[in-house]
């Protein structure tokens, strides 16, 4: 039996509807938490990190040692394919929207735009971040997830 805060019982419609590549990437940027998926032993990786937006490009800071970071160094020549995902949705209402980019991922390199992303990207845990990876986007796509109204009633 179905409880009066299940979602399923909401009393209003609800529906979801494509966002445009702009739309998507200035939402992505208004948050800064993530999901980065890129292949690791020939399979699937995911790994939560925090990102910041960068002239159109997600940039993510990683150390060394870091699958993410040997994985970018051994396709460095073309980048490394990854998808990178980012939501707002609330928990409760089920209303928000998510943002998935797939694209090529490479290394910085550059000292100075190394430098530039320290300040803006903290990392989550003690431990030295010292690379930083950015991903320009190939493909964007996104959805919102709003509530129409009331439900008819039957």
């Amino acid at each position: 039996m179905a409880s009066d805060n299940d979602p399923s019982n909401a009393s209003e419609t609800r529906s979801s509807c494509e966002l445009d590549g702009g739309e998507a990437l200035r939402l992505l940027g208004s948050v800064s938490l993530g999901r980065i998926v890129f292949t690791r032993q020939a399979l699937p990786a995911i790994r939560p990190v925090n990102h910041v937006l960068v002239d159109g490009d997600i940039v993510i800071r990683t150390h060394g040692d870091a699958a993410l970071t040997r994985y970018t160094r051994q396709n460095e020549s073309e980048g490394a394919v990854v998808a990178y995902e980012a939501d707002d949705i609330d928990p409760d209402t089920h209303l928000g929207w998510s943002v998935v980019v797939t694209g090529y991922a490479r290394l910085v390199t550059d000292p100075r735009e190394l430098a530039r992303y320290r300040p803006l990207l903290r990392p989550w845990v003690s431990r030295t971040m010292d690379h930083a990876v950015r991903i320009s986007p190939v493909l964007v796509t996104g959805v919102r997830l709003t509530a129409d109204g009331p439900a008819p009633s039957a």
